[in-house]
């Protein structure tokens, strides 16, 4: 029977305020509305940025349905959908691409105008929300929300992708496969002999180190005070890895020991944290080297630094998604993991249903797990 212009009832997990577990509750779902799609959701990955707002360190409206890095199938489309269509496999994207506005029409540009990062207004582009419970308003998150059986997105922030592909595995090119692959290949622009050096080997770090690899860089340091996460690091491409605990000095000097006294060539900061931005950049080399900060900041901190750190000539810049377009680029990076350009299986070291999302974040929180991946 089709639930096609129906109000569904499924299965989500809500959040409803800062530093509380997650409830499995019923909810509704509405149809969509014009220009919209209502997606069944298949796969979901625990991502480092949803943990973000359960700390309270981003500063969202509660309740809320976190989740932002999926594989589903569109269960029905809203008044005027021309790229997607019931039955087809697709992926939310918590970035979108609506193909109108200059950062979408700029060459350079990812950064759609129709994004719900920052300002978190946690609803639909008609002020509203699909989602209720008991009657009252849940919020959704980076225009996606995914830890939930039914979604409903907005047509530019969902991708067509190839109807054969895992939801289980090619979940994570949403975010983080994408974030750091691209941060290494398209934001950093790693060339071939390069030294790089990656901080932090969560899922989003190792796939900065397979895109440096990837690029050709001949030397690729991990740099993380888990030293667990090391071996994992060297089978995707780290030639070393380094624990700053065990130093005395600050990283970024030993980093430079490391090379020499010249620094790095490329630095991806992919934590999210003041100090270790700070340390990445000094650790790059004075008058040529390329940091990125790939990490998503708390929302009420600061940096403080000395102008002359990149006067000398250092490049720092931000990177959101891997610097991809999000519409165009999520469907290439499917077939190409379809065609083992890249692998995703070691990324993925936990997969548990719906229900268990409280002991994947607690997975999550003790350095246990690299991607844990929530089927549906």
């Amino acid at each position: 029977m089709s639930t096609a212009g129906k109000i569904i009832k499924c299965k989500a997990a809500v959040v409803w305020e800062p530093k509380k577990p997650f409830s499995i509750v019923e909810i509704e779902v509405a149809p969509p509305k014009a220009h919209e799609v209502r997606i069944k959701i298949l796969a979901s990955g625990i991502c480092r940025s949803d943990d973000h707002i359960l700390s309270g360190a981003i500063t969202v409206k509660f309740p809320i349905i976190l989740g932002h890095e999926a594989a589903g199938v569109v269960e029905s489309v809203g008044e005027g959908v021309t790229s997607v269509k019931p039955g087809d496999k697709v992926i939310p994207l918590f970035l979108p691409q609506c193909g109108k506005c200059s950062p979408c029409i700029h060459p350079k540009g990812n950064l759609c105008k129709m994004h719900d990062l920052g300002i978190a207004a946690g609803v639909m582009s008609d002020g509203t929300s699909r989602f209720t419970y008991k009657g009252n308003p849940v919020h959704n998150f980076a225009s996606t929300s995914t830890f939930t059986e039914y979604t409903v997105v907005h047509e530019s922030s969902v991708a067509k992708i190839d109807a054969a592909a895992p939801p289980e595995k090619v979940c994570l090119i949403g975010c983080g496969f994408s974030t750091g692959y691209g941060a290494a290949i398209n934001s950093a622009k790693v060339e071939p002999g390069s030294t790089c050096a990656i901080f932090g080997l969560g899922g989003v770090g190792l796939s900065a180190v397979m895109g440096c690899k990837a690029a050709g860089a001949s030397r690729i340091i991990g740099v993380d005070i888990n030293k667990d996460k090391f071996p994992k690091a060297k089978e995707l491409g780290a030639t070393e890895c380094v624990n700053p605990l065990d130093f005395k000095k600050p990283i970024n000097e030993v980093l430079f020991d490391m090379t020499d006294g010249e620094g790095v060539d490329y630095s991806l900061e992919v934590i999210g944290r003041t100090d270790t931005m700070t340390a990445a950049m000094t650790s790059c080399n004075m008058n040529y080297g390329t940091s990125v900060i790939v990490g998503v900041p708390p929302t009420a901190s600061e940096i403080t630094f000395s102008p002359s750190l990149i006067f000398t000539g250092r490049t720092w810049k931000g990177s959101i998604f891997g610097g991809w377009k999000s519409k165009d680029s999520v469907p290439r990076l499917v077939s190409d993991f379809m065609q083992k350009k890249f692998t995703l299986d070691p990324l993925i070291t936990h997969t548990m249903p719906l229900d268990k999302i409280n002991e994947g974040f607690e997975l999550l929180h003790t350095g246990k797990s690299i991607r844990c991946v929530l089927v549906f």
